[in-house]
């Protein structure tokens, strides 16, 4: 029976003894197979950007419209019958190009008429002169009297005006054939005829002469605007603050666009401003001169201008795209040397040469997020790309392939943008 106890007390150490070698072997497995702690998520990726530093002058913008320096209206100064026309509708024409022929055969018919009646009276004049002399011989020799003396004498002076009335007419009859051919008055391009060959058409000198077409100047040409009369008083004193140039002594710089175009491509001047006030719109009327030499615009056109609103000041200009809005606060987000992100307030300004002027709020060191704005907030940490901020108002092409060109990043990249 002794036996027998020790037997299964044995039995049951060894079966226990088991037991703890397949847990230990158990344990072992499980903890071979456990999964690691998570490990911290990678840094976002962000592009940066150092703010761009330069002199600026801001820009005050307005609408207006193009208006050919020269128009003109063609019309007859004969009447008569058109028998030529000699320009095509809408094309440009030179000083002194024919445009127009009015049948010209009645007026030489009367010219050459007006020329002979110059001949008979410079004839008469010569025979009343010759007939004065004679008087003068006879009247020493008291062959005459004084009376037919003095009407002879009165007769030279009569053919004498006779002679110059018959030249007036004339030169007013040769003025008629000339008148036949009508010619550009001025460079420019010209409409369409509003008459064709075998119209009558009336001359003259009044309002009633026929209108045959119309002609603008296209080079230079002029731009009106409304200048509101704050913006004129800020002007002026400006001009007394010797900050931008007075209209009274020098020309004004100004640049357009047209209703297609970007950025303001022609350059030109502000030759006149109105001396008064308009007081049913309380503005004052302003024109500008471009070159136009590539005849890109045209009288009546819409165009966008802008002038100088400003004196020349320094300032810090960032992309658009940096920018936040926070319940009506603007703000931009920079990456300090631990590349952590940081939250400014700023004050932007005007938008010039495709970027925002800050004027209060920010550092020319600031290293500010331009790509990668909403996905980050203060506090965190993140892997910035630098690129060059000019390159921003390039456009997002010019962006990418910069921020693709530094893949590698530099050695302030790996201790943090700064």
């Amino acid at each position: 029976m002794i036996n027998f106890l020790k037997l299964a007390t044995r039995s049951t150490f060894l079966a226990s003894l088991a037991a703890c070698f397949v847990a230990i072997l158990a344990g072992c497995d499980s903890s071979s197979n456990a999964k690691p702690a998570n490990p911290e998520p990678p840094a976002t990726v962000v592009t940066v950007s150092q703010p761009i530093q330069k002199d600026v002058v801001e820009w005050d913008e307005y609408t207006g419209r193009l208006e050919a320096v020269q128009t003109v209206e063609v019309r007859a100064r004969v009447s008569g019958y058109i028998s030529q026309v000699n320009f095509k509708d809408g094309a440009k024409v030179k000083k002194g190009d024919l445009l127009y022929v009015i049948d010209p055969r009645p007026y030489v018919a009367v010219r050459d008429r007006t020329a002979a009646e110059v001949d008979r009276s410079r004839a008469q004049l010569e025979l009343a002169k010759n007939d004065l002399s004679r008087a003068e011989r006879l009247l020493k020799s008291h062959f005459i009297s004084e009376a037919e003396y003095d009407t002879r004498s009165k007769g030279v002076r009569q053919q004498e005006a006779a002679l110059r009335s018959a030249e007036a007419a004339l030169q007013e009859a040769k003025l008629n054939v000339e008148f036949t051919q009508l010619r550009s008055p001025i460079d420019g391009r010209i409409s369409r005829t509003l008459t064709t060959v075998g119209n009558l058409v009336n001359g003259g000198n009044s309002g009633e002469a026929t209108l045959l077409t119309t002609i603008v100047s296209t080079d230079p040409i002029r731009v009106y605007i409304d200048a509101d009369e704050q913006s004129v008083l800020k002007y002026r004193r400006l001009a007394r603050e010797g900050l931008r140039e007075s209209d009274r002594y020098n020309p004004i710089p100004m640049e357009l666009e047209l209703a297609d175009e970007k950025n303001f491509p022609h350059k030109g001047v502000i030759d006149f401003v109105e001396p008064r006030l308009d007081p049913a719109t309380g503005t004052v009327r302003v024109r500008g001169v471009f070159s136009n030499d590539n005849d890109q615009m045209s009288p009546g056109f819409f165009a966008r201008v802008r002038v100088h609103g400003s004196g020349t000041y320094p300032a810090l200009l960032v992309s658009d795209a940096a920018i936040g809005v926070d319940q009506e606060k603007k703000f931009v987000l920079v990456v300090n040397r631990d590349n952590t992100v940081e939250y400014r307030a700023v004050k932007p300004g005007p938008f010039i040469d495709g970027l925002r002027v800050i004027k209060q709020g920010l550092k020319p060191d600031d290293w500010v997020i331009v790509n990668g704005l909403q996905s980050v907030q203060p506090g965190v940490k993140v892997n910035p790309e630098k690129v060059d901020m000019a390159s921003l108002a390039k456009g997002p092409d010019a962006v990418a392939a910069q921020a693709g060109g530094e893949k590698t990043p530099s050695k302030k990249q790996e201790t943090g943008a700064h």
